[in-house]
């Protein structure tokens, strides 16, 4: 079964610098002074994990990215609201821990096809902590480049993505249709047996 994963997405394009430029290796700093520093810092140190070419260090640094600039326990929890009340809390702490793994398995490799497009933010609003930031991707030779709006909230004094809407398609509520079309068909246990299973 595939899905268009909507974490795995949010989380694919986080690697993309604004522009290809000398970045120092293994940056650590994420800024979050407002949502389009944020997302323009993210984006950047993404791009030095890939500039870096290690895909096993990599994948170590994409999963501490996702933990730390990624609502996964709020994200992960949306993609299944519709069934959080009918299962057990067994079956959900099975899904918690299985959701950032199956992100990490199904595209840390395939990031690194990103590594030369360009990425740049058209413009970014923000009010009461929730921001939304317009990027535009493009892939070397493509002949149109793919807009997306990032969704950010301010946690404290930390900016998490929340969510992407990509060519006008909300990939949060995409992923929860297509979660839900598979517990119906396969069960909730199933779904999360898929997850684990390595790709």
């Amino acid at each position: 079964m595939k899905f268009p994963k909507i974490s795995a997405l949010l989380f694919a394009l986080a690697p993309l610098s604004m522009v290809i430029a000398p970045l120092p290796a293994m940056a650590e700093v994420v800024a979050n002074k407002d949502a389009r520093t944020f997302i323009d810092t993210l984006a950047q140190e993404g791009f030095v994990i890939l500039r870096n070419n290690d895909r096993k260090a990599g994948r170590l640094e994409f999963r501490r990215l996702l933990q730390q600039h990624f609502a996964v326990d709020a994200i992960g929890d949306r993609l299944i609201n519709r069934w959080r009340n009918k299962i057990t809390p067994a079956q959900y702490q099975a899904y918690k821990a299985a959701f950032p793994d199956y992100v990490l398995n199904l595209y840390a490799d395939r990031l690194f096809d990103f590594a030369k497009a360009d990425f740049r933010i058209i413009r970014a609003v923000e009010r009461n902590n929730i921001g939304a930031v317009s990027t535009s991707v493009r892939q070397p030779g493509a002949a149109q480049p793919i807009n997306s709006i990032w969704a950010v909230q301010r946690a404290g004094a930390n900016y998490r993505v929340t969510n992407l809407t990509v060519g006008g398609i909300n990939l949060s509520v995409t992923q929860s249709a297509d979660f839900d079309s598979y517990i119906q068909r396969h069960g909730f246990d199933a779904l999360v047996k898929f997850m684990k299973t390595p790709r």
